[in-house]
C-alpha cells in the first residue's frame, strides 16, 4: 500500500509572496465587514494553536518544518503482524511522552476571539482540523458538551479519547495511566521531563521527536474490556484520523452540511494541504459562497480567484475584529468581554526551527 503525506503543490510554493499587502487596520475592517451578515462557517487548522505553544507541521513558507519527519500511517498502526506491533510500540511511546503538553495547553487569544464570534452567532459552525481540543476549552465556561458538539466539528478527531480495534473507548487520561503502569521506567522518564521542563519537540498530533531510543521494551497494554469478553487485544489508536485513514462517513457528511447551511466561509490558520479540508473549500465555491482566508504563508487555495486572502497573523487582528463587529456589546456582554480579555500568547521560540536534517525518529 502506498500512502503519501499531503502537501502543497510545488507550483504554489514557488509563487509564494504574490498576495496583496494590506494594513492591519484595513484587514480588521474587511474581516468585520465579511462576517457582519452572520451565519458564517469557519475552518481552522494548526496555525490557530501555535500561540498556545503547539508547533505547526509547516512553516510560514508552507513547507514541512522537519522534512525528515515520517509519520506512522493508519495501515501500519493497525497491522496485526509483528511489524505492526513494532509500529505501535513506536507510536505509543512517543505519544505517551507527547500527550501531556497538548493536554495541558491553554487556549490563546485567537481561540477566544473565534469563540466570541461564534458565541455572538457571527460564526455559526466551526470545523477544525486540530485534535487538541482547544476550541472546546475556550467555550468551557459558557457552553455545555452538547452545545459544543452541535457547533464544533472535529474533522480529524481528537487526541483525548482512545479506542481498541473492537471499539472499546476510554478517555485518554485513563489510557495514559495504563501506559504508565505497564512502563514504570518510561513513567520515571516522563516524571523527569516534568521536573526539568526538557520536553522533546512535540508535534500537533502529540507525537514527539526521539533520537537514539529503542522502542522494543515499551509495553502497549491489552484492552481490559476485551479481556472481560475473553479476547486478547493490544491494538489501540487515539480517535485521530491518521494518514491513509478515511474520515467517518457521518463526519464527512456533517462537514459538507455545515458548509452548505452557512452563507459564507471563513478559513483561519491552515494551508488546507489535506484534501479532507480542501474539498470543503471546493464545496463552498461550488455553492457560490464567498470565501475569506486568513493565513500566514502559502496555501493550497492560492491562485483560486474566487478566494480572497489576507496574509496576516490572526492574533494581530481577531480581537479587534470582534470589537469592530460587535461594538458596545463587546464590552457589555460579560461572556464576550471575558473572552476578549482571555487567552495566552506563548508561541514556540523562533529559534525552534526544525529544518536542519536530523533523524526521523
Amino acid at each position: 500500500m502506498r500512502v503519501s503525506v499531503p502537501g502543497i503543490p510545488q507550483a504554489i510554493l514557488s509563487s509564494a509572496g504574490s498576495t496583496k499587502t494590506i494594513s492591519p487596520a484595513a484587514a480588521v475592517e474587511r474581516i468585520a465587514e465579511f462576517l457582519a451578515p452572520g451565519n458564517a462557517a469557519l475552518i481552522t487548522g494548526a496555525g490557530v494553536s501555535v500561540d498556545s505553544g503547539i508547533r505547526a507541521y509547516r512553516g510560514k513558507d508552507g513547507r514541512y518544518m522537519n522534512p525528515n519527519y515520517k509519520p506512522i500511517f493508519y495501515h501500519e498502526l493497525i497491522d496485526e503482524t509483528s511489524k505492526g506491533f513494532a509500529f505501535r510500540q513506536r507510536y505509543w511511546l512517543r505519544s505517551y511522552l507527547g500527550y501531556p503538553p497538548v493536554r495541558d495547553a491553554l487556549p490563546n487569544t485567537t481561540h477566544f476571539a473565534l469563540a466570541a464570534l461564534q458565541y455572538s452567532s457571527s460564526i455559526t459552525q466551526l470545523i477544525t482540523q486540530n485534535v487538541d481540543g482547544l476550541h472546546h476549552k475556550a467555550f468551557s465556561d459558557v457552553w455545555n458538551v452538547e452545545k459544543m458538539s452541535e457547533r464544533i466539528l472535529e474533522l480529524h478527531g481528537t487526541l483525548h479519547r482512545v479506542h481498541c480495534k473492537f471499539g472499546h473507548t476510554v478517555d485518554r487520561e485513563s489510557f495514559q495511566d495504563r501506559l504508565s503502569a505497564a512502563n514504570p521506567q518510561w513513567k520515571a522518564f516522563a516524571d523527569n521531563i516534568e521536573r526539568t521542563g526538557e520536553q522533546p519537540r512535540t508535534n500537533p498530533d502529540g507525537d514527539v521527536a526521539l533520537e537514539g531510543v529503542s522502542y522494543n521494551d515499551f509495553v502497549v497494554p491489552e484492552c481490559p474490556s476485551c479481556m472481560l469478553e475473553g479476547k486478547r487485544n493490544s491494538i489501540h489508536k487515539p480517535e485521530v484520523i491518521f494518514f491513509g485513514e478515511s474520515i467517518p462517513q457521518d463526519v464527512k457528511e456533517r462537514s459538507f452540511l455545515d458548509v452548505a447551511k452557512c452563507d459564507r466561509l471563513f478559513i483561519v490558520g491552515t494551508t488546507l494541504a489535506t484534501y479532507s479540508a480542501f474539498r470543503l473549500l471546493k464545496h463552498a465555491l461550488e455553492l457560490k459562497k464567498p470565501v475569506l482566508y486568513l493565513n500566514l504563508g502559502p496555501t493550497r487555495a492560492d491562485g483560486i480567484t474566487e478566494v480572497e486572502k489576507i496574509e496576516l497573523s490572526s492574533s494581530l487582528l481577531l480581537r479587534d475584529v470582534v470589537r469592530a463587529l460587535l461594538g458596545t456589546r463587546a464590552q457589555d456582554d460579560f461572556p464576550i468581554h471575558k473572552m476578549l480579555t482571555s487567552g495566552i500568547h506563548n508561541p514556540p521560540d523562533d529559534s525552534d526551527d526544525d529544518r536542519a536534517p536530523r533523524a526521523a525518529g
